[in-house]
């Protein structure tokens, strides 16, 4: 039997850690400066909580802004709540961190990605018969890259 180190899974608990790590040092002391951070994240993974609404808007992703307003802000092991503002409406989230998709922080050009093994997958297997992905598992995240921040920049 072969082993080998999997690599991909320790840079994502690695990474997912750096977040855990900023997300609470901003619960305890604010956003310090100019930073402000762009998360996109995963609306179908199974323990990510937002209201209805905001779900059928956004069915598949969604990306929030913290920056100026946002309230409530708590960080667990398995990701944080927020409170954001949606139209002068203030909204709950629950954001777990294994649904965060990209995570930028533009004030100092630092940008994380997760490739799901889905997107791999369909690259290396083009020939392949396609299966339907099953829309209750959560994503498997295993490829982690920098993120162009050309879309953020004035």
């Amino acid at each position: 039997m072969t082993k080998s180190i999997d690599y991909g899974t320790l840079m994502h608990r690695a990474m997912r850690g750096l977040i855990m790590d900023v997300l609470r040092g901003v619960e305890r002391d604010g956003l310090p400066g100019d930073h402000h951070f762009f998360i996109t994240f995963d609306t179908r993974h199974p323990e990510a909580e937002m209201a209805d609404w905001l779900r059928e808007r956004y069915p598949e992703e969604m990306t929030i802004v913290m920056q100026h307003w946002f309230d409530n802000l708590t960080v667990d092991e398995q990701g944080f709540a927020v409170t954001l503002n949606f139209g002068d409406q203030p909204e709950p989230l629950y954001i777990p961190f294994g649904a965060i998709c990209t995570f930028v922080d533009p004030s100092v050009e630092f940008g994380l990605r997760f490739e799901s093994q889905q997107d791999s997958d369909d690259e290396d297997e083009d020939d392949e018969d396609e299966q339907e992905p099953d829309d209750d598992a959560p994503p498997t995240r295993t490829e982690a890259e920098v993120v162009s921040l050309d879309k953020w920049r004035k």
